[in-house]
């Protein structure tokens, strides 16, 4: 497929979402399932396989048998593409328009296939050009560029060690509500305090207070040690 026909106009929403997906499924360039692709779609195995195959065939992923799928280099550019427009549009709802964090995933999820280019970059200008969105996920450059410091889940840190917590892979808006409840959001200190066997509870310390956070959240939290940019 041609530079040409990778612009905006030329995929469809569904192409865009099959690409996006498999971009957040694919940290570090790892290959992702298509069981995994249809869970996150909520699509049937049988469809993801049959477009993982057209995709396949205009050059925009790789797949080999019982290996997973990886975008190819023009599939990843077609991904960031909709991954900067996406997470620009959360921060303007965020920023102008009075939405919370935990309202403008899905917004921005039906927005991001309908506005141009000059309106994602003219809300970038307005935005000031931010690196993140409201979740702490960074914001591809128009280049394609995309800075992503390296970071674990908060069920992973040890107890004592204190973090600044980064980002927050969620969407779901009871979650993301109760997460801000609690303070946790992107640039909050949090220090553990103890972490229970077996995927148990974590108690940690963050503005003051402690709380006791489920292993399953933790995961979603991810920190870079206090200090760390």
């Amino acid at each position: 497929m041609s530079a040409a026909a990778l612009q905006h106009e030329s995929l469809t929403r569904s192409v865009e979402d099959y690409l996006k997906a498999i971009y957040r499924l694919s940290p570090e360039g790892r290959p992702a399932s298509t069981s995994d692709i249809a869970h996150l779609l909520e699509l049937s195995p049988a469809s993801v396989s049959g477009m993982v195959k057209r995709l396949s065939e205009q050059g925009l992923l790789e797949h080999a048998p019982y290996k997973g799928v990886q975008l190819t280099s023009e599939g990843r550019r077609a991904a960031l593409r909709m991954v900067r427009r996406h997470r620009l549009i959360e921060a303007y709802l965020v920023a102008f328009l009075g939405y919370s964090w935990d309202t403008v995933h899905d917004e921005a999820e039906r927005l991001e296939h309908a506005v141009s280019d000059t309106l994602v970059e003219r809300m970038a200008a307005v935005l000031g050009n931010p690196t993140s969105d409201p979740h702490g996920d960074p914001i591809p450059a128009p280049d394609g560029s995309i800075d992503e410091p390296a970071s674990v889940p908060l069920a992973e840190v040890a107890p004592g060690r204190t973090v600044e917590l980064r980002r927050v892979d969620e969407s779901q808006p009871d979650r993301l509500r109760y997460i801000a409840s609690i303070g946790l959001i992107p640039g909050a200190v949090v220090s553990v305090v103890e972490r229970q066997p077996f995927r148990g509870p974590i108690t940690i310390r963050s503005g003051g207070r402690t709380h006791v956070i489920g292993h399953e959240l933790a995961q979603v939290l991810f920190c870079t040690p206090e200090g760390q940019r």
